[in-house]
């Protein structure tokens, strides 16, 4: 089973009300049903449900206040299935984790600001590698909204290594909403 379907907000630090955390897993949690359900398998499931949520929080934006930015922190622990022949943290792995992190503070400024989670689709994911994390090393995820505008959301990610006090790796992610799907004209 997925343990990304059912969440308990209560664990989960920060300023956002818990009414707005539960909205956000409402739709979040739904998402990841309708997936399960089509019985997708693959390695995303497997390590995206040991991530831990620790801090879900929308904030006035340090460089301009009137604006805001959500930032959310997640922790994992580094396991075998995770790493590559050298014993670190494969990048592949890294990509999936800042690919799937960095997307959520972007439908959480969305849900809190329009009233709908905007998860959108991948224009781009930019990522750097600065130290190895080896097996048993808990990383903390640290990613943080740069904007989120009706046609493009972005935002950065870090991964730190809390057992060696590094930056394993970082990245930008860009997204824009998803379409409608087109309707299939019938021959």
């Amino acid at each position: 089973m997925d343990t990304r379907e059912y969440v308990d907000t209560s664990l989960i630090g920060g300023n956002v009300p818990t009414e707005l955390k539960q909205a956000f897993f409402d739709v979040f949690c739904e998402r990841i049903k309708k997936v399960n359900a089509k019985g997708y398998k693959g390695f995303e499931p497997e390590i995206a449900s040991r991530t831990i949520w620790k801090e879900m929080s929308v904030l006035p934006k340090a460089e301009e206040p009137e604006k805001l930015e959500a930032r959310i922190v997640f922790e994992i622990i580094v396991e075998e299935d995770m790493v590559n022949p050298n014993g670190a943290l494969h990048g592949g792995c890294s990509a999936l984790l800042i690919d799937n992190c960095s997307t959520m503070p972007m439908a959480l400024l969305s849900l809190a600001t329009t009233g709908r989670a905007e998860f959108g689709v991948s224009k781009s994911l930019n990522i750097w590698y600065h130290a190895p994390a080896m097996v048993g090393d808990r990383l903390r995820i640290v990613c943080t909204t740069l904007s989120c505008g009706s046609r493009v959301l972005s935002s950065r990610c870090e991964i730190w290594d809390t057992t060696t006090h590094r930056l394993v790796a970082s990245g930008v992610h860009t997204k824009m909403p998803a379409s409608a799907p087109k309707s299939v004209a019938k021959l």
